[in-house]
Order: structure tokens, then sequence, then C-alpha cells
């Protein structure tokens, strides 16, 4: 029998700066606290069912799992109890006084003391047991892990403040009880109508048991009177095995809080029964915001593994692709065996089909969006793409068999958009491609204004030739796995010689030729003077307003793309880029005619074309001689 031992620890840091965020930003919404903690009980009798395939034993005479909610109006207490896998002393320690989860530190930097933004983040990094707190002033808390002896039971207590006491205690019985002694003003929480419908409105679909003492009216007592008989509040089948015809949309989002922890509804949902060589169930939602984590790779998936109704895994990163992270949703097996590792997922042919299947079906639900006439479907889609455009991109590359498909739901912004947030689809931009157009023209840049504005865009404005303006830093990798879209080949208007086809008439490309062999001299003493900076020096006609611009030769890499590189610390190749200069422009008649300062005039132009780009100067001071030397002459 172990000593009974108790001892004060404090909370760790994150875990009081989210206690007073949590009780300041959520107390529009204190009623969540219920669906947590009945989350949190479901989740302890799943695991116990897991857990309990290779240790039946553990069950006991207690084999019938349940959740039990009970008020004591007298000391002005709800408590909440399972008899699921309860917690030994070191996870009572770590579950309820430390945050031990990736993304904690990216999570705070994003909070903005904005309450009802606030509020939002910290539903979707999961509030879980700290919740409670919003209505309770002093919590209890006593549990014992199955397969542990009574003499190891855990006794834990808190005011939120910032300590807690732990102490071993003599329980009888697994699982959890949760004792929270209501703050002063939240009487309405001992009120068991509304517990009820709280909890049929956040927990209707628990696959086990929800209960409560019935009540009655006692006319003698002129009060309702609690009575030792037991009630079930819900429906206690899960969700996704019931009929569709028997499910609200209510039901739907609430699910979906319960498995994401969300404050707001998903965008669409799918909940698709699968027979076949493999028999299994898909409920899957996108969500309507980008969770605080959606660029940690590391973070596994959001997809919950179950096998005939019984909870294997959470996070099971195998059932859905990277690009799909953000997905969250339940898949139940019939096939798969009770005792599945993340090993086996690995191998499981099985597994590669509900992942295959679930691909497709999610993008099933995005085309869905995107391709639908409907204003509030469209504006779903353009939410969507908001929020997890960047990510899908990702597919480009990722997923072959998927691409074609995948380039469909892609948006850009366009030289005929007004700003980043108004985009097209390739197959817009192809429908209104010029006549003789032959290819999807973009440029890349390190922001939409950056884009935007480049002088690479300056003929394709003249002659009204849509561009798309790509500012995504995954924009530069997915477009080495894009060569074509629809029969069109993607071009780079910042790489390789300008090559318009059919878009410039006969009398342009004679008038071209003629002054290209006008401006060879000046081309011959521009190239000497910038033999250590350009590759090469030429005269273009791409230019109308700029003077000179810098590209890159048809198979480099782009200038946006070698600088992405070294801001990253990547080992970036050394390649000279290719000085365009435009034969319009005055300052090549300055250039022509000042055989003196030929060589500043030159390298001005060359780093006038790399500012333009968003480059960065080597040697910013002799830039800065330059030009103020040729300002005063």
């Amino acid at each position: 029998m172990n000593v009974a031992t108790k001892e004060t620890l404090g909370f760790q840091a994150e875990v009081k700066q989210l206690l007073q965020l949590m009780i300041h930003s959520l107390y529009s919404n204190k009623e969540i606290f219920l669906r947590e903690l009945i989350s949190n009980a479901s989740d302890a009798a799943d695991k116990l069912r897991f857990e309990g395939i290779a240790h039946p034993d553990w069950y006991g005479d207690d084999p019938d799992l349940k959740i039990k909610v009970e008020i004591d109006k007298a000391a002005r207490i709800v408590a909440i109890s399972d008899n699921g896998i309860g917690m030994s002393r070191e996870e009572v320690i770590n579950n309820l006084g430390t945050i031990a989860r990736s993304g904690t530190k990216e999570f705070f930097s994003k909070l903005s003391g904005d309450q009802q933004k606030d509020a939002a983040l910290i539903g979707q990094f999961g509030v879980g047991f700290y919740s409670a707190f919003i209505v309770a002033d002093r919590i209890v808390v006593e549990t014992r892990r199955a397969g542990f002896p009574a003499s190891d039971g855990v006794r834990w207590e808190s005011d939120g403040s910032g300590e807690f006491t732990i102490e071993t205690i003599d329980r009888p019985q697994r699982g959890t009880s949760i004792k929270l002694h209501l703050r002063e003003g939240e009487d309405d929480f001992l009120n068991s109508y509304k517990l009820k419908s709280i909890i049929r409105k956040y927990s209707d679909h628990i696959s086990l048991p929800i209960q409560m003492c019935k009540e009655e009216w006692d006319d003698d007592k002129k009060e309702q009177v609690i009575k030792d008989e037991l009630e079930n509040i819900n429906q206690t089948s899960a969700l996704w095995t019931r009929n569709k015809s028997e499910i609200t949309e209510e039901q739907y989002d609430e699910f979906y809080k319960h498995l994401s922890h969300d404050y707001e509804r998903p965008l669409c949902y799918s909940l698709n029964r699968v027979e076949g060589r493999s028999e299994f169930t898909q409920l899957l939602f996108v969500p309507s915001r980008a969770p605080f984590d959606l660029w940690d790779r590391n973070k596994r998936g959001g997809i919950k593994l179950y096998v005939k109704r019984i909870f294997i895994m959470d996070d099971a990163e195998k059932l859905m692709p990277m690009y799909l992270r953000f997905v969250t949703g339940v898949i139940d097996s019939v096939d798969l065996p009770l005792n599945v590792s993340r090993e086996i997922l690995q191998e499981s042919r099985d597994i590669k089909v509900i992942r295959e299947s679930s691909t497709k079906r999610v993008l099933s639900m995005l085309e869905e969006l995107a391709n639908s006439e409907d204003e509030i479907k469209k504006g779903k889609y353009r939410t969507f793409w908001t929020q997890f455009g960047q990510v899908i991109k990702e597919g480009v590359g990722e997923d072959q068999a998927n691409q074609e498909r995948i380039l469909k739901l892609l948006r850009f912004a366009s030289t005929h958009t007004d700003s980043a947030e108004q985009t097209v689809s390739l197959a817009e931009y192809v429908s209104r491609m010029k006549e003789g157009q032959d290819k999807i023209y973009y440029v890349t840049g390190e922001s939409f204004n950056a884009a935007k504005n480049s002088p690479h865009l300056e003929i394709f404005r003249k002659k009204g030739v849509e561009v798309l303006l790509l500012s995504d830093r995954v924009d530069e990798w997915m477009l080495s796995f894009i060569t074509e879209f629809d029969g069109k080949q993607l071009a780079s208007v910042a790489k390789g010689g300008l090559d318009l086809g059919s878009l410039s008439d006969e009398s342009e490309k004679k008038e071209h030729e003629e002054t290209q062999k006008q401006f060879q001299d000046l081309v011959e003493r521009m190239k000497k003077t910038l033999e250590n900076k350009a590759k090469d020096v030429r005269v273009t006609f791409r230019l109308t307003d700029s003077p000179a611009c810098l590209i890159a030769d048809e198979n480099e890499l782009s200038g946006n793309l070698l600088r992405m590189l070294k801001a990253a610390g990547q080992n970036a190749p050394d390649m000279k880029p290719i000085l365009e200069i435009n034969p319009e422009h005055p300052l090549l008649s300055k250039l022509k005619n000042d055989d003196q300062n030929f060589d500043d005039w030159t390298n001005l132009l060359f780093d006038q074309a790399l500012l333009a780009e968003g480059g960065q100067l080597n040697d910013p001071a002799s830039f800065v001689r330059r030009m103020n030397q040729l300002l005063l002459n």
C-alpha cells in the first residue's frame, strides 16, 4: 500500500496564462465547460475500451461504461464522473498541471488581446479541463487508473490561482470524478433542466450514456425534488452510425465542435459509408478557420480512427495526406484488427484504400463548393481558399494521382483583379485568354504588391494580356510540378526570352530586329561593365515604362526563389541574372551619350532593376554615391 502523500505544486506558466485568458475571454460562452468535461469523460471511456482489449480484467464488476452528471444544490456543486480509464498520479500532474502539446508557443504568440478573436483561438487550442474554472472557483478531482489498486487513487484540488495540491487516496472505483464548486452568480448551472438542455445540445452524439438523476415536482415542498432513479440524457449512439435522415445540421455542428474544439461551424461535411473490398464509415469536416498550428509539419492529423466503433487512436495521420491536414473527422473500419498500431497503419492495404477514398471525398466536397452557382457555397469556397489555399497548393506536388483535380481548385490573383483576395481559377483564366495567346503567363513576387508592380508586366498590360500574380511562399515550389493546364503551357514572364507568339504582329517583329541591331554596340559595352554581375545583357520589348529589368534563363531558378532559399539559410546556387534594357527609355539615351559616366549609368540601371524585383544590393553605399553623382551632372 502506498504511503499517503500530499504536496503542493505550481501550474506550468502556460497554464496560468491560459487560465487568465480563458476566464476573461470565454465568459460569454460559459456552458462549454460541460461539453469539454463530458468530451474528456468520453475519451477516457474510449481509451479503456481500447486498452481493455488486452486487459479485460480491468473492467472488474463494472463493465458498463457511462458518464454521470450530478447536482448538489445545497453545497453548490456540479459533479461529472466516469468509469473510464482514469489517471495515475503522474498522469494527473501532466494532464492537469501542464500543457504537454506542440504548438503552445505559437498559440500564445497569436493571441491579440481582442476578446472575441482570442476566445475563438482559445477554443481551437482545446481548453479541455481548464474550462471548468470559467464557472468554478474550486475544483476537486478524484481518480484511479484502471488496473491500479484502490490504494493508488489520487485527489487533485485547486482554485485556479496558480497552484494545486495532489495526494494519494483510497478509491475503490476506477475512473474520474470532477467536483466543481461554483462561483457566486453561477446558480443557473444548479438547474437540472438547464444542464440537460446543454448536454442534449452539445453532447447528444456521445456513444455512451450520460446519466442524471430524475426529478419530480413535490407538492408539499413546492419544488422539484431529486430522485435516486437515473435517466439517460443523450441518444447514446455514435453520430456516424445513425441514418443521415435522423441527423440535424445542429448535431453535425456540435459533433464537429466536440472533435475539433472549434467554436465556429464547419464549412462543409460528408458522412459516407463505403462497402466493397474494404468496409468503413467516414465522417469528415472541413473547418471554416485555419488552426493556429497549421504550418507545423510535425502536427498529427485530425482524424480519429475507430474499429467496429471501438476507439483506436487520435490523430491517425496515415488516413489523410499532409496537404489535407486541416480536415477533422472520424473513420470507423470494419476490417482493421482491434490491435492496430501506427506500424500496422504503415503497411495496411485497407489503410491505403481508406486514405485514397477519404482524399477523394474531401476533394469532392471542395469541388462542390468551388463549382457551385449558389452564392452561399461560392462564399464558403472563398473563405476556404483564404484559410487553406496555401496548404492545398502542397498537394500539386505531393499527390500526383489527384493533381488534375487539385489544379482546378487553385485560385490566383491576377492583373485583372484589384486585390489578393480577388482570385481567378486556371479554367477562368484560359476561358478569357486573348486570341492568339497560347500560354498561361505568371509572375512571382515576395508579396502581392511586389508581383503586381513588377516591371515584367508592362508589355502584357499594354496588350491587355492577363498575368497571374503569385506571392505565396509555396508557389515557387508548386510551379516546379506544373508544366501545363488544359493543354496550355505555364510561362513565367520573368524567365527566358519574351515570346508573345501571334500576340505580336509582323511589323512589330521587324521593328524589334532593327532596334536590336542599332543597340548591339551598346549592349556589348554594358556586358563588359557588368561581367561580374550579369550573365548577359540584351534589348527587350517587354518594358514600356521601366528602363531595365532582370530575368532568369528559361531553366534556371527565378530571382525570387533564390532570395527565398537564401533567406531560409539554404545553399542557393550562385546564378547571375540577365539584364534586359528598354531601348525606348530616355535613360538609355543618357547612357549612349555619356561616355564619361558610362560605367556608373550601367551599374545604376542594374541596381535599379534588382531593387524593382525585390532584391537586395550588395553595396548600397556605392549605389547611393553613383546616383548622387549622376543627379549632380
